[in-house]
């Protein structure tokens, strides 16, 4: 029998159609199985007892006292590090696509140094040098620390991103630029920064998304209260509830970086929507602006009719 093809695949025929069903029910079976031992274990060892998740429906102290402060703090270290690291990044992948060498091998080794260190020992010398150098408080320690190791690593990473979207973008773009007499510093913040942005959003969203999660880091090694630090003392004061804890903790988590990629797809729409509009007739006056200084757009030789 003939068998069908597209641009991309064959077109499974009745065998390979039974073959994909068959490993379909296996996994499936094979998933349920493991769901089944999970449960089960869980339930012998009286994890899934009412009185272990009671408190965090029936309870609000253990919102008040323990996961809403947590919560706010990781909100804190997280925006604290998105807010500073979103516009370094920009600078260093800009820097590095400079024209001077010696722009380009400072920022260069800043983003390659900084991103080759875990964050978690950026975190670890940040505090101890916080703790040495400067007159920052015991209590405010913990999250200065975190934001600085979150900032360095990040902004690192970031630039990576902003440098590779605005290669991607066609080289057009920067001969039209320079047609019209913008200078590089123009060409970058009117032409092809606008353009990248879209291009890089899913990647500035995914390290976004880490940002949020390695503030973990801090409360496992230097005692920030922020939301996965909020387990122990939840469980220690309501019956040994470490499983409900972690549970209730990985919602939270997973709602709030729900809501920061919703954001961000909105955000995204909105863009590429613009980008469909009608452009708009940049006038004589402002290509003038734009010009070099000393140098004028050609303009016709007399006026219109």
């Amino acid at each position: 029998m003939k068998t069908r093809t597209t641009v991309l695949y064959d077109v499974p025929g009745p065998h390979a159609r039974r073959r994909n069903i068959l490993y379909t029910l296996l996994f499936v079976v094979g998933l349920a199985l493991v769901v089944w031992w999970v449960v089960a274990s869980l339930a012998d060892k009286n994890q899934l007892d009412w009185a272990k998740w009671a408190p965090f429906f029936t309870d609000s102290r253990v919102w008040t006292t323990y996961l809403l402060p947590a919560l706010q703090n990781t909100v804190i270290a997280a925006a604290l590090a998105m807010v500073i690291a979103l516009p370094l990044g920009a600078l260093l992948g800009i820097a590095r696509l400079s024209d001077h060498a010696w722009v380009r091998s400072a920022a260069g080794t800043v983003v390659e140094f900084f991103r080759a260190i875990p964050v978690l020992i950026l975190m670890l010398f940040a505090n101890a040098a916080y703790s040495e150098f400067t007159d920052v408080s015991p209590e405010n320690r913990p999250l200065y620390a975190v934001v600085t190791g979150l900032v360095l690593y990040n902004a690192s990473v970031l630039a990576e991103v902003v440098r590779a979207g605005i290669l991607a973008l066609p080289a057009g773009q920067t001969d039209a630029a320079k047609a019209i007499g913008m200078r590089k510093g123009q060409t970058m913040t009117y032409v092809l920064l606008p353009q990248s942005v879209t291009a890089m959003l899913p990647a500035l969203v995914s390290q976004l998304v880490v940002i949020v999660k390695d503030t973990a880091l801090g409360g496992a090694m230097l005692g920030f209260s922020e939301l996965l630090a909020s387990v122990r003392p939840m469980s220690a004061n309501y019956g040994a509830n470490t499983i409900a804890s972690f549970t209730v903790v990985a919602v939270v988590f997973v709602i709030l970086n729900l809501l920061l990629t919703t954001f961000a797809a909105w955000l995204e729409g909105r863009l590429r929507r613009g980008r469909k509009s009608t452009g708009a007739v940049v006038g004589a006056e402002a290509v003038e602006e734009l010009a070099v200084p000393g140098e004028h757009p050609p303009t016709g030789g007399g006026e219109r009719p």
